[in-house]
């Protein structure tokens, strides 16, 4: 166990101390969980109603159904949401991809936004790093598809993703589990909270994970794509009157990691396309085994830490009108190296070191009438994130160009002021017919600094020379809507119809590799057209939602490599531009199921449809297809995604009861990056996509007294290899590396609840 180990064991020992004066007041008969049999109330247009009243596409799960599912982190809704990709990011160990009907951006670094927004308790998260948070105390997760932005803070292009933290109360609440299973995984949390007064309640969770690599160094046996982390948080809920409510919330989190290490998929070359000599790295490649070499001498690391603060108010100041503010602060920082290239050659090896903080703050009323509820807002947030990158390349110079090392360095700085005023309002015509609009007024202001200078010992390379810095500012705005009507057919059936458009902001390319390259890139904008029904059927025992929608998606931005030569000194010279491609057409389908035929049995289904195509895609190297490469296929947009779950509970009286659960999940073929054919070509690299495939899941639960409850759970039963995501640096060495989901593990959980 790494350093974080010892330190996640004080943690927890502290917060079992923390606990202890509740689980004393606490009856030891109490239960607060979520039961399925009760409505799943949500806050997706930020006031609260039924899932089933909201004329949109959203899931949301209670913490039983998270636990049910398996999910203990931000990625175990995978399979679990129509058309929703999330899974851990490429090369890193602390950043979650997000795509949301085929609208994502995979891109972990620091100059480019997300595109599906990341909430926890209305606090947006810049940052796609950070995100692949633990599921600890909280009281639901809502995925919000499609564009959500006369609702929501910021770059909700794609849809949000929202985590509702459970809120100290007077009924003391207690929560103690232990988790051990396969790769040596030991997983502790600890969370309680109770009334200090009859106006104030406190709160805390703590947690500390530990896992083995599951990828391993055959010659040195170091191992990768391990955890190590902890963290926990603290919240105090106030109720000094009855019409008004304070909340504050402070987080910590501390990873310490090994290496995220992926496999190549392309013979590697130096920069001049000589091969690497043969047996340096085997081709074609075998089925991963997860075993690989990182470069001798890199550092075997990935650390961060992240912590925030916020606090939440809110004022009814009569029957009709609330006044809510949101102030927050984030801090995150993280040290990563990653092995591009995934061998043991230094051809793309890179140290990422980033320095991020954000201020936010949103003011919303809301009024609710009798037929009228309107909400209005303010958003503001002011974001600085420094970096310092590091490329190492010493193997991409080649014995043509002399040898030597290579060693290139970028420090960069980069501020975002963002301010917006949105208003949505929903008007009821009659008692089943109602009508929604709104408009979103967006002003982003971006102010990016960067140096670059290079260290070779090669003759033909200028020992560090520095380029001029690189000062530029630039402001977008937008206006952008939404237009909903829904009728409520009958009181289990409703029907809606929406249009809503979407906006994030243009930027700067933090790859920039050559002097000009980090000019500006437009905003992208998306117009999302969907139509849908929710349902109840035979008294309540069957549900069925379901939608279809349209997405015309414009000016998307995408990173693609590319290989030219420098006018100065004649050598080769990497490209690593960010183009606004054009236009993707996105349409689709989905269905949300489940059914209770009988008490004890439980059914559900989700199933995904998606149509993504490009109708635009200029790229002027494919000069033998007009400029274009529209031909290729959408990263990270399956046709298919499903899943299929089923729960049994037997009741054994005094023994308490029995749950067997288990699942099976579908995603269909799948590129896994933008560019996957051929520079000026057809040919698909076969390496950078995933076939079908099928994930098994289950779990058997004995729960005793609704106090106590021990569990077997068992993920990707058949021991399926499949990639989740990859990297395509194609001029750097030829570089295309892909990154692959966990194997076959099985654990043991042991819960205590009060």
């Amino acid at each position: 166990m790494r350093k974080f180990g010892d330190k996640a064991r004080i943690a927890l020992l502290l917060a079992s101390v923390a606990a202890s004066p509740f689980a004393l007041a606490a009856p030891s008969y109490a239960q607060d969980t979520v039961t399925e049999e009760e409505e799943l109330v949500v806050t997706a247009r930020r006031t609260e109603e039924s899932l089933q009243e909201v004329p949109a596409s959203v899931s949301a799960f209670s913490e039983q159904q998270l636990q049910r599912l398996g999910a203990t982190d931000a990625t175990g809704l995978q399979g679990a949401v129509p058309n929703l990709n999330i899974v851990q990011g490429r090369g890193s160990s602390n950043a979650t991809n997000i795509y949301i009907r085929g609208v994502g951006q995979p891109d972990a670094l620091q100059t480019f936004d997300p595109a599906v927004g990341f909430y926890v308790d209305g606090v947006y998260y810049s940052r796609i790093r950070g995100t692949q948070m633990d599921l600890l105390d909280i009281e639901r997760v809502e995925v919000l598809r499609g564009p959500q932005g006369t609702l929501y803070g910021k770059n909700t292009i794609g849809g949000a993703y929202s985590i509702i933290t459970r809120r100290p109360g007077q009924d003391p609440h207690g929560l103690f589990q232990v988790t051990a299973g396969d790769y040596g995984q030991l997983e502790s949390r600890i969370a309680a909270s109770g009334p200090l007064t009859d106006t104030l309640a406190i709160g805390g969770a703590l947690f500390g994970a530990s896992r083995d690599g599951y990828v391993t160094n055959p010659v040195t046996n170091e191992e990768y794509n391990n955890r190590n982390a902890w963290g926990g948080r603290f919240q105090a809920a106030w109720d000094p009157a009855s019409n008004f409510n304070v909340d504050f919330s402070v987080d910590y989190a501390e990873e310490d990691n090994a290496l995220t290490m992926g496999q190549a998929v392309s013979s590697l070359t130096t920069i001049v396309g000589v091969p690497i000599p043969a047996g340096a790295v085997p081709s074609p490649l075998p089925e991963f085994n997860f075993t690989a070499r990182a470069t001798p001498g890199l550092p075997n690391s990935s650390e961060m830490t992240h912590w925030g603060s916020s606090l939440r108010a809110s004022w009814e100041l009569s029957d009709n009108l609330t006044l809510r503010s949101i102030s927050a602060y984030r801090n995150l920082n993280y040290t990563d190296y990653v092995d591009i290239d995934a061998t043991f050659l230094e051809l793309g090896d890179v140290l990422v070191d980033v320095d991020q903080d954000q201020v936010s703050q949103e003011f919303q009323a809301i009024w609710e009438g009798d037929r009228w509820t309107t909400i209005g807002g303010l958003f503001y947030l002011r974001e600085n994130v420094g970096s310092h990158q590091e490329a190492y390349a010493d193997d991409l110079l080649g014995t043509f160009l002399g040898g030597g090392t290579f060693t290139r360095t970028v420090d960069d700085d980069l501020q975002t002021t963002s301010m917006a005023a949105y208003v949505n309002a929903t008007y009821q015509l009659t008692d089943r017919l109602s009508v929604s609009g709104g408009l979103r007024y967006t002003e982003e202001e971006k102010d990016y600094f960067r140096t670059t200078s290079t260290f070779s010992s090669n003759a033909l390379f200028t020992a560090n020379p520095a380029r001029p810095p690189v000062n530029i500012n630039d402001t977008w705005d937008d206006i952008s809507g939404l237009i909903s009507i829904d009728y409520q057919l009958t009181d289990d059936f409703l029907l809606y119809g929406r249009v809503a458009q979407g906006f994030k902001s243009g930027g700067f390319n933090g790859r920039a590799n050559n002097p000009g390259e980090e000019a500006p890139y437009d905003p992208e904008t998306v117009t999302s057209y969907e139509a849908g029904f929710k349902s109840d059927w035979f008294d309540n025992t069957l549900r069925a939602n379901f939608a279809v929608f349209y997405n015309d998606y414009r000016d998307f931005q995408a990173r693609v490599s590319n290989l030219t030569t420098d006018p100065g000194s004649g050598l080769p010279s990497i490209e690593l531009t960010v183009l606004n491609a054009g236009q993707l057409e996105i349409s689709g389908a989905e269905l949300e199921l489940s059914y209770r035929p009988v008490e004890a049995l439980t059914l559900d289904a989700q199933i995904g449809y998606l149509n993504a195509e490009y109708g635009e895609f200029e790229d002027l190297r494919f000069t033998s297809f007009g400029n274009s490469r529209a031909f290729q296929t959408p990263a990270f947009s399956p046709e298919w995604t499903s899943r299929f779950g089923a729960a049994y509970t037997w009741d054994v009286g005094a023994e308490g009861s029995v749950v067997l659960a288990g699942s099976a999940r579908f995603r269909s073929r799948q590129a896994l990056a933008v560019d996957n054919t051929i520079t000026n070509s057809t040919t698909e690299i076969a390496g950078l996509f995933q076939d079908d495939y099928w994930l098994y899941d289950a779990s058997l639960t004995w729960n005793v007294n609704d106090i106590f409850s021990i569990a077997v759970q068992g993920r990707n039963l058949s021991d399926e290899v499949y990639k989740t995501d990859g990297q395509e640096f194609s001029s750097v060495g030829n570089i295309r590396t892909v990154y692959y989901g966990a194997p076959q593990t099985t654990s043991i959980v042991f819960t205590a609840r009060y």
